[in-house]
Order: structure tokens, then C-alpha cells, then sequence
């Protein structure tokens, strides 16, 4: 556990990446192997789960500090970290425990078998064995908020560098649904038979976004084009008669898409696909609302089966009967994919997403205009010759999305932020005007300078009207543009609307409340692009 509460304040003050990946690999090629598979757990998101409430923890901190709970709270306030705020008030140890990472994560997990009465002695216990950095750590283990300034891509590098091997193929072994509990270190990393594992996905290949026209990227027809359409990225994987449906974010979702069981029908074993699952009316997707209806679910009701179907839209092809095509130039991969699904039935769950053709970058720039209509965000740009790479590599795949849609709001109330921008008020919800009155309708929490935020809070605390706990409201005075990327009907909000992906564009000063948008408008956006 020292070595683990090292590693996270090392890496927790340094932002260079080469320092994170140097500490990352000595780690790696020091730690015993159980620590380490429980490391690579963590820092890939497979972490234990909470076994005690937020509110008992803080009572049992304050009550251990000697402190009032409203104290304790009012330092939670400022402090903005749950985690940190019981290492900061709790007394100095009485003794100094020496558990591996492994050990401490076993007697949290052993939590879970106790009443709420019995696990209180036992983290007083953990508590006072644990100096000040040991505590945080396993407070944010404890709490279920584990974060650590390290992304998987780079976790995987270090992994790689400090046991020599290729960065792709341990990429390829941490992806799939395993935890400590079902392998150990030597199956996971070391075994010769990494693939084993039928259901297991490969890593994604990501885009970069457009900074510029996109003709600084040379000849158009180095390119081939895309829809970027607006489902959930995944995979499809066919291996043995079985079929698995993989997000993005690493979760199995076959249970969810049963449609695409009738692959298998269909598609030789052996096949994996990248494409994007999307709710379908027959001759498009249906907006994303449609889809989202079903990611949250474990099984589906018929009616939902029945209102929003979903078939996947595949634009690569990485293994084909068995044969890793993630090296040939897409181009290659292409023409196999289309080889691939040429033929299927119409009510298959699975065709090809179609490449765009254009003149010039001028003529393509025309049909991006037109994404909204065929309920795409976008474009996607790949290089004919690309390889299918792990993680986001720059230069070979781009997004050209479109511009988002913007409306002009109110801000009425605010609240504050947590970790470094605790002190600072950073939530807001907006409003549109309806004749007189103000009616909220979305929340926002990005897109200002820290500048922007602190001249805000200022003007909060001078300008609070009346409070609800955390959350003020203000006198409406401020306008801001909010970016939006999409917008659909929600029975749920006052307004009848939600928004995908809010944030604040520019705080428009220029402008008064009379100047924000109103509620009609809004509907007017729902109508033409909901």
C-alpha cells in the first residue's frame, strides 16, 4: 500500500507525460505481481465497489477528529474532496500498518459481507494503521471515487515498456471483461494463449477533430469519407457460434442489442466489426434519444424492441474468419468488408455504412452541411492507407464534425464546484424567456476560463437572492451561448426539452435578458432538428 500511495503522489504532482509513463514503468517492474494486477484494474476503471455511504463515512470521520459534523462538512465545502477531507481532519495514527495494495483491497471488499454496525470498527481500524497519503488513497478506493491523472493508453505503455513487449498486444489483452477475480497476472499478461478469451474486443482506433479546412490534409483522394453518425461505437465480435457486443468504454452490452444475435446466421466465425450502433426506422437512424432508451437496460422489453430496433453500421472489418486485418491499409480492409456483407438480406443486423464520394473538398464540404438530414454529426475522414491503430493516433483519422447549435440563456442559479474549483461557483442552470417568466431548461458546467469562473463567483456571492443548500439563486442578469449537440423532447423538464452535450460557449456580456432566446424558439429548434 505504500508503494501504491507513492505512485498516485508522484504522479498526482507531475503533469508531464513522460514523467508519468517513467514512474508508471518502475512501478510495473517492481511491484509484486498481485499488486500489479490490481493496479492495472484500477487505473483501467475496474474498481471495487462502495461498501459504506458517503454520509456514515463522514460521521464516523468527524466523530473520530473530535469535530462538530457541521464542521466537518463546512471543510468538505472548501476542501471539495470527500477523500481528502477525512485524511485532512482525522488524528495522526496510533501505528503504521504495512498491507499490500492487494491485502487493503481485500479487507474493503470484505466490507460488503458486514452490517453497517461491524464495518464501522474495522475502518476506524484501516484508519488509524494508514499515514495521511496511505489514508486518501484508500479513502478514494473506499468511496468508489478512485481517479488518477494517468489514461489507459499511457497505463499501457508503461505496462508494455517495463516488460518489453509490444504496446498493441497488451492493449489487446486488457481489453474484455475480466477482473482480478476471474484471472491473475500470469493468464492476463504473460500466458501464451492472450486470445483465449472469445468474447474479447480489440482496442478502438480513434479520431482526432479538424482543427482546419480540412485541405491541408492533401489530395481528397488520399481519404476516404464517412458519416459520423450519432449511436454508440462498438464492436462486433462472431467467434465459434457465439456473439459479443462491445462498447467503446469496454462494456459488454450483448444483452442489451438481441438483434444482433442473427448475426450469426449471416457472418462466418471469426468476424469482428467496428461500426456504430444506431436505432433504426428502415431507411435511417432514429435520433439518439431513440437508442438511449436501451443502453441503460439489462434486457428489453418488446415494445421497445419493436419502437426502436437497432442494427450496427459497420465501416471496418478487423478480423475475418479468424485473420487479424488490423495491419492492411484500410482501403484493403474496406473492399473485404463490402466483400464481406454484400448479399445479406435486408432485415439483416448488420450492413456496411456507406462512403461518401466527392469532387473536391469544396463538394464534400457541401454534403457535410447536409449531415443533420441523414441524422449524422458529421464526417469521418480516414486515410486510405492507414493501418487500424490502438487508441488515438494523429495524422491518419479525423472528425469533421458540424458546428454545434447554440442558444442564447440566463443564468438563474449556481452552485459550486468540487476538487481545485471548490471555492469557485462553476454549475449553472439557464433559462429562455416565456413572456415575463423565466423557464429553465438545461445546466452547464463548462467552457469558461478559470478567469471567466472567478469573475463569476464574485459576482454570485454579491448577487444571491436565496439559497437551497448548495445551489443560489441569482438576480437574472447574465447571458451566455450555450453549444448544444442535439436536442430532444423530454416530458421530464419544465421546458419539454433536453440537450445533448451542453456547454457554455461565450458569456455574453454584450447582451441583457432581454436579448436571450425565448421558449418559442427553442421548440423551434426541437422541430427542425429533434
Amino acid at each position: 500500500m505504500k508503494r501504491f500511495a507513492a505512485l498516485f503522489t508522484q504522479i498526482d504532482q507531475t503533469t508531464k507525460t513522460s514523467r508519468k509513463t517513467s514512474l508508471l514503468r518502475a512501478y510495473f517492474e517492481t511491484a509484486p505481481k498481485d499488486d500489479r494486477l490490481w493496479t492495472v484494474a484500477l487505473l483501467s476503471g475496474r474498481r471495487p465497489k462502495r461498501a459504506v455511504t458517503t454520509t456514515r463515512l463522514r460521521e464516523w470521520a468527524a466523530e473520530r477528529a473530535g469535530i462538530p459534523l457541521w464542521l466537518f462538512e463546512d471543510s468538505y465545502a472548501i476542501v471539495g474532496d470527500l477523500a481528502e477531507t477525512i485524511a485532512l481532519v482525522l488524528p495522526p495514527p496510533n501505528r503504521r500498518d504495512d498491507h499490500s495494495l492487494t491485502e487493503m483491497i481485500g479487507r474493503l471488499r470484505a466490507l460488503g459481507a458486514l452490517d453497517e454496525a461491524a464495518r464501522k470498527p474495522v475502518i476506524l481500524d484501516l484508519w488509524d494503521g494508514l499515514d495521511q497519503t496511505e489514508r486518501l488513497v484508500f479513502n478514494k478506493l473506499l468511496t468508489g471515487g478512485f481517479r488518477i491523472g494517468v489514461s489507459q493508453k499511457l497505463m499501457t505503455r508503461a505496462l508494455a515498456q517495463a516488460l518489453d513487449r509490444d504496446e498493441a498486444e497488451i492493449a489487446h489483452r486488457l481489453m474484455g471483461d475480466w477482473s482480478p477475480d476471474s484471472t491473475d497476472w500470469h493468464r492476463l499478461i504473460e500466458a501464451e494463449d492472450a486470445s483465449a478469451d472469445l468474447s474479447r474486443p480489440y482496442p478502438f482506433a480513434l479520431a482526432h477533430q479538424v482543427d482546419d479546412a480540412p485541405h491541408v490534409l492533401g489530395p481528397i483522394g488520399d481519404w476516404q469519407a464517412e458519416w459520423k453518425w450519432d449511436g454508440i461505437r462498438g464492436q462486433l465480435i462472431l467467434r465459434e457460434g457465439q456473439h459479443f457486443t462491445w462498447s467503446r468504454g469496454e462494456e459488454l452490452m450483448t444483452d442489451r442489442f438481441p438483434e444482433f444475435a442473427r448475426a450469426v446466421d449471416f457472418l462466418p466465425s471469426g468476424t469482428v466489426l467496428d461500426g456504430e450502433i444506431v436505432a433504426w426506422d428502415g431507411d435511417q437512424p432514429l435520433p439518439f434519444n431513440a437508442l438511449q432508451k436501451r443502453i441503460g437496460r439489462k434486457t428489453v422489453p418488446k415494445k421497445l424492441l419493436k419502437d426502436a430496433p437497432v442494427i450496427m453500421l459497420a465501416y471496418d472489418l478487423l478480423e475475418d474468419r479468424g485473420h487479424d486485418l488490423r495491419d492492411r491499409p484500410l482501403l484493403e480492409r474496406r473492399a473485404a468488408l463490402e466483400r464481406l456483407l454484400s448479399g445479406l438480406p435486408g432485415d439483416a443486423p448488420v450492413r456496411a455504412s456507406p462512403v461518401i464520394e466527392a469532387r473536391d473538398w469544396d463538394d464534400l464540404a457541401r454534403i457535410r452541411a447536409t449531415a443533420r438530414d441523414a441524422r449524422a454529426e458529421g464526417l469521418m475522414l480516414k486515410r486510405r492507407k492507414s493501418p487500424y491503430f490502438v487508441g488515438r493516433k494523429k495524422g491518419d483519422w479525423w472528425k469533421w464534425k458540424l458546428d454545434p447549435l447554440t442558444i442564447d440563456a440566463v443564468m438563474i442559479y449556481a452552485q459550486a464546484g468540487h476538487g481545485r474549483r471548490a471555492n469557485l461557483f462553476t454549475d449553472f442552470t439557464f433559462a429562455v424567456r416565456d413572456g415575463n417568466a423565466l423557464v429553465p431548461f438545461t445546466k452547464a458546467y463548462s467552457g469558461l476560463t478559470d478567469a471567466e469562473f472567478r469573475q463569476i463567483t464574485a459576482w454570485v456571492r454579491k448577487n444571491t437572492t436565496e439559497r437551497f443548500g448548495p445551489v443560489r439563486q441569482v438576480k437574472p442578469h447574465h447571458v451566455f451561448e450555450i453549444a448544444f449537440e442535439g436536442i430532444q423532447r423530454s416530458p421530464r423538464h419544465k421546458s419539454g426539452v433536453a440537450l445533448r452535450f451542453p456547454r457554455m460557449a461565450r458569456w455574453r456580456q454584450d447582451l441583457s435578458v432581454d436579448d436571450a432566446d425565448t421558449l418559442d424558439h427553442l421548440h423551434e429548434m426541437l422541430n427542425i432538428y429533434g
